[in-house]
């Protein structure tokens, strides 16, 4: 059975010679064949492989050469591709996964065999974690000398095996045009994901022809994304049923592009929204229905909405630990309605009163129908009484954090400033950590698609490429990656990739000399036993110093009173990266917070201090059963 072209390319058309030729976004190119007699010309597979990016409607690619690729980098020089040559794999990878997650195209990276395609390990499964759609090229050894432990052999494939949605060894260069459709259709569609083409170098540098795929046959591979009408009859049925229901929403609703769905949802219940780690800007976070992001750093008010509904309404996401905290005790008294493309995620780790396989767009749209004729014929759910309380909650326990006593800089301060002065408009990235806690908490996210980051692997790391790869997909667009010292130092080579490739990101480094989450836990968990998470990094190395080496503008600031006018002068540099150094307070911590391993009835909003749910209860009508 024939598969359609991904979401992200142009259906098929005929050209003008009666060719079908599937053009993708981006700047496309039309080979037809030679001659009347049916006679093909011949290139070599390097030169089809190109082509075939092109048509795939490729225009941005990340990557280094060496030599099982560099067959492909000879006509890559003619092409009509950009591309970036980044100064590490790990930085093409996440370049590409923040291309994607900002643009809602393709990503693509590229690498040579051996060393350089494990290097691009840990972004593939990054974005195989958080949903990415990613395409990555790496060449590998000549076809005879596969399995020999030749050099710079690695069974590149193998490896990626558990962390890509479907990966690809091309040895036969007249399959390259296929392999590439379909790589870029499996990343696009269904559950988007990362999958990777390894070509020998022999197929790269052999004499074949080029013909584009006009249909692809992908027997096995049929993702749902119409969702049964039984399914959202059930559903809207839970819905009209229960009286505190929750909307729990996943990243699947940015990368499904539900976000106007999902409002329409909300407002025409009434039903309170959270958001996760991941959908942060699905739902406005200025709408008055929204609660906040849930889980182990989550509002008070999302944490207990989930632990007191009586029904949870999942949308693309995945009850990942880091949001149910102790399983056993996760939201005892609900019932579930669990809606997401992928069916190995619907009752994986909590089970489901209504399964739901589709995507969360459509899923939405129809809950949405369904319940617009309940309304008209006079069926509505009641929730008014359970709305208050949770806004009584989150009146009581809104996001916090305490001024340091000494006069130095809250970090906290710094990210809710730089999200008030480069508006809802702006992209931001950040590593991971306190400072991603932070940036998620105190960054008012208003539209999908603004806020970047490593959710489900947790990579140190992510943020400066990530940025970059953002920008290069909306140059028209301020870029912040919000990083910390620790992160920044594992990728910040990649600044002088945006210096010498006029990619004009700007970076706010949270300096804390410290590895910040880890020395949290050290102060909470360990009896502030601080073993190796201090870096040193107000002495070593010197940032500024750092920023001006690679081209880039280096500023930095130290107290409260010049942090406007600090963000203020990085934002109107537009011509050269920007990075800022904000020296901050080091034992600032991230609040609220469960702990690992506790349930979220054990909140604390802040050190030893936990909500007390029953205060605001006695003025709440209609208690929870």
């Amino acid at each position: 059975m024939s598969q359609t072209a991904p979401a992200s390319a142009s259906p098929l058309a005929a050209c003008g010679r009666g060719v079908f030729c599937w053009a993708g976004t981006g700047s496309t190119r039309h080979h037809h064949r030679n001659g009347e007699a049916g006679m093909t010309e011949q290139i070599t597979g390097a030169q089809s492989l190109v082509r075939s990016l092109e048509a795939a409607g490729v225009t941005d690619i990340f990557g280094i050469p060496g030599g099982a690729i560099l067959p492909a980098y000879d006509p890559l020089m003619d092409s009509s591709i950009r591309h970036v040559l980044v100064r590490h794999e790990q930085g093409a990878g996440h370049a590409a996964q923040g291309y994607a997650a900002a643009t809602g195209r393709v990503g693509v990276c590229m690498a040579t065999s051996g060393p350089g395609a494990t290097n691009l390990v840990t972004p593939i499964a990054d974005a195989h974690m958080d949903s990415v759609p990613m395409v990555a090229v790496t060449g590998q050894v000549g076809a005879a000398m596969i399995g020999t432990d030749a050099f710079q052999e690695a069974d590149i494939r193998g490896i990626t095996m558990p962390i890509t949605k479907h990966n690809f060894l091309v040895t036969d260069p007249a399959d390259i045009p296929q392999r590439v459709a379909e790589a870029f259709h499996i990343a696009s569609t269904g559950r988007p994901g990362p999958v990777l083409v390894d070509i020998a170098k022999s197929a790269l540098e052999a004499a074949t022809s080029f013909r584009w795929p006009t249909e692809l046959q992908l027997p096995g591979y049929r993702p749902v994304t119409k969702p049964h009408a039984k399914q959202i009859r059930e559903a809207a049925k839970l819905i009209l049923e229960s009286r505190r229901p929750v909307l729990y929403v996943g990243g699947g609703t940015i990368r499904s592009g539900a976000s106007a769905e999902l409002r329409a949802l909300a407002e025409l219940t009434g039903m309170p929204v959270v958001t996760t780690l991941m959908a942060r800007g699905a739902f406005p976070d200025s709408h008055p229905q929204h609660l906040g992001m849930p889980g182990m750093h989550g509002s008070v008010s999302a944490v207990a909405g989930l632990q007191k509904s009586d029904l949870i309404i999942s949308l693309g996401a995945r009850f990942d630990d880091r949001v149910t905290g102790r399983l056993d005790s996760f939201a005892p008294g609900a019932k579930v309605i669990h809606a997401d493309i992928d069916p190995a995620e619907i009752g994986k780790n909590r089970h489901a009163d209504v399964p739901i396989v589709g995507d969360c767009r459509e899923v939405i749209a129809d809950l949405v129908t369904v319940l617009k004729a309940e309304a008209d014929a006079g069926h509505t759910g009641d929730f008014e009484a359970w709305a208050e309380f949770l806004s009584g909650i989150k009146r009581r326990y809104p996001l916090g954090y305490e001024t340091p006593a000494d006069g130095s800089l809250a970090p906290q301060y710094v990210i809710q400033r730089l999200g008030e002065i480069a508006g809802p408009d702006a992209i931001y990235t950040s590593g991971v950590g306190q400072h991603q806690m932070w940036a998620a908490q105190f960054i008012g996210y208003e539209k999908p698609m603004t806020w970047l980051n490593s959710g489900g692997l947790g990579t140190m790391g992510y943020s400066v490429p990530a940025a970059m790869g953002a920008k290069v997909g909306a140059p028209d667009t301020t870029v912040w990656a919000i990083d910390g010292d620790g992160c920044f130092q594992m990728t910040n080579q990649e600044l002088a990739t945006c210096a010498i490739n006029d990619i004009p990101i700007k970076v706010a480094i949270v300096n804390n000399e410290s590895l910040g989450m880890v020395r949290q836990w050290q102060t909470l968990f360990y009896n502030e036993r601080y073993s190796n998470t201090d870096l040193h990094s107000k002495r070593i190395p010197d940032f500024v110093k750092l920023a001006e080496a690679y081209g880039c503008v280096g500023l930095a600031c130290e107290t409260p009173a010049d942090v406007d006018a600090t963000i203020e002068k990085a934002m109107s540099i537009n011509d050269v990266p920007v990075v800022v150094d904000f020296r901050v307070n080091r034992d600032a911590m991230v609040w609220p917070m469960v702990a690992a391993g506790k349930s979220n009835d054990e909140i604390k909003y802040a050190r030893d201090l936990a909500p007390d749910f029953d205060r605001v209860e006695d003025d709440w009508e209609v208690r929870p059963a």
